[in-house]
This record gives structure tokens, C-alpha cells and sequence, in this order.
């Protein structure tokens, strides 16, 4: 989760200090998607028309790795709106003088970049499409980027990409089975290269997030193996890297064995 965490945070310093800059205008909205195993074709935005930086950040989903990224957004100094179902952790966030908001849609209407990192595809889709949703402005709704990095389903971003007026979808994770899973779903391997060489492919898990006790201070191995990833999240993410090989008829078999372990810690009684 470590590792985890910090690929996401580099990811989200890129995308909030430099690619603002593919944002057209006011009106226009981007729609960028860190979901597994999927993408879509982008567009390109005239450079005269563009704002290099945002301020302003609305995140959306503040559980075991939202939190931390919205953590890091405060610390880099921006000026951050939070909503979260969980009131406790709405009142720490309030307790802090962080600015928290009752609905989605209200995080957006104090926004000009909303990111949401939430469960499942239900979330996302009553998070973006809801009665209080992020678009429920329609329109008229003020973020001019929305970063979904939720580990969700292609058929979901698809839906989110038709509710967003003009958007734009973009991918960046795989995993070990990726380069042909991701090039049957419109990824290049090129940038599943890319992605290998700066996380997994690194075995990170060995120098960065050691599973055996003792060896390194801080990761879940050392704490009992609390705090970590949690395996029915993992579970989950199986399930949708499978659902996304079968649809496009990729043999898996690493993946299919990996979910028969998760399903049967899970069934076990250890889905923390």
C-alpha cells in the first residue's frame, strides 16, 4: 500500500502542477480516469486558451488511501474541500479547518479540480450521476477536471465519459499480465513499459515494502500486518482484472489463481 500510495501522489503532483494544461476553458470538462486496463482516445486543447494551475481541490472518498492523498494535497499547499459518508471522518477533517461539504455536488460547486478515490463502480456512478452527485450542475458545473482514481470497471468509465460533456479518458496502471490484457483494451505497451519500470516491475515488493517482519520499519509486515491493503479490496480488483480479460478473451491464468487465494482469505474471515 506504501508504494501504492506514493505512485499515486506523483501521479496526482504531475497531473495538478502540469497537465492543467490540457484544459480548454471554464465550460470545458476533462474527465481523467486512473482505473486499471482501459482507455479511450484523447483530444488536444489549444495551448493559447490554458491555465498552467489550479488552487483549489476537491476530493471525494477519504478512506485508507483517499485520506492520505488528501493529506498530501494540504501539505503541498492546496486549498482543499472534502466530503466523505463517514461523518467521524468529515469532523476530523473539520476539526483540522479543513473545509468539508455535506454532497458531491457541493465539493464541486467550491472546485476547480474534483478527484474522487472511492470503493467500487456503484460509488463512482452515485458520486458522479446521483441526485447530489458532481453533475448534478450539469452545464454549469464549475470543475474543469475531474480525476476519478478509483479501481473500477472500463464499462463504468464509459458511462462517466457520456455523462461528461467533452471528455477525455486516459489510463495508467497494469499489472503482470497487463501488456497483453492492456493492448487488447486500446492500451500501448509502450506506456504499460513505462508503468512496469517505475512500480512492480522493480519488485518493489522486496526493497520498498518488504512482507517479512522485521526488515524494514513502518509497512504493514512490521506492524502485524495492520493498516495494510485490505483483501477484500484486493479481492476486488482481481475480479475486475478478470471480468476485463474474459470480455476481451485474454487467458489469465496468474489472475485466476490469485482470485481463488483472496476469495478464500476473505471467505476465511480476513477481509481487512
Amino acid at each position: 500500500m506504501a508504494m501504492r500510495m506514493r505512485t499515486y501522489g506523483h501521479r496526482l503532483r504531475a497531473l495538478l502542477s502540469n497537465s492543467f494544461s490540457k484544459v480548454e476553458h471554464q465550460s470545458q470538462q476533462l474527465l481523467v480516469s486512473s482505473s486499471p486496463f482501459h482507455s479511450f482516445p484523447t483530444r488536444s486543447f489549444a495551448s493559447s486558451n490554458l491555465s498552467s494551475h489550479f488552487e483549489s481541490v476537491g476530493f471525494i472518498g477519504l478512506g485508507n488511501m483517499g485520506s492520505r492523498m488528501a493529506n498530501n494535497l494540504l501539505k503541498a499547499g492546496y486549498k482543499v474541500t472534502v466530503h466523505d459518508v463517514n461523518c467521524n471522518v468529515m469532523k476530523m477533517y473539520s476539526d483540522m479547518g479543513v473545509s468539508t461539504k455535506q454532497t458531491p455536488f457541493e465539493v464541486a460547486e467550491a472546485s476547480e479540480v474534483v478527484i474522487t478515490m472511492l470503493p467500487s463502480s456503484s460509488h463512482v456512478l452515485e458520486v458522479y450521476n446521483g441526485p447530489n452527485g458532481l453533475l448534478h450542475g450539469g452545464s454549469l458545473l464549475t470543475p474543469r477536471l475531474l480525476i476519478d482514481s478509483s479501481t473500477i470497471d472500463p464499462q463504468t468509465s464509459r458511462k462517466l465519459s457520456v455523462s461528461v460533456s467533452n471528455c477525455t479518458l486516459k489510463d495508467t496502471k497494469g499489472v503482470s499480465e497487463a501488456l497483453a490484457l492492456g493492448q487488447s483494451l486500446g492500451i500501448t505497451a509502450s506506456t504499460l513499459t513505462k508503468i512496469f519500470n517505475c512500480s512492480s516491475a522493480r519488485c518493489w515488493s522486496s526493497d520498498s515494502y518488504n512482507p517479512v517482519p522485521g526488515v524494514m520499519p513502518g509497512v504493514p509486515s512490521s506492524r502485524n500486518y495492520s493498516g495494510g491493503f485490505a483483501s477484500k479490496l484486493m479481492a476486488k480488483d482481481l475480479n475486475l482484472a478478470a471480468a476485463s480479460a474474459e470480455e476481451v478473451g485474454v487467458k489469465s491464468p496468474l489472475t485466476f489463481l490469485a482470485q481463488n487465494i483472496y476469495a478464500e482469505i476473505c471467505e476465511n474471515g480476513h477481509e481487512s
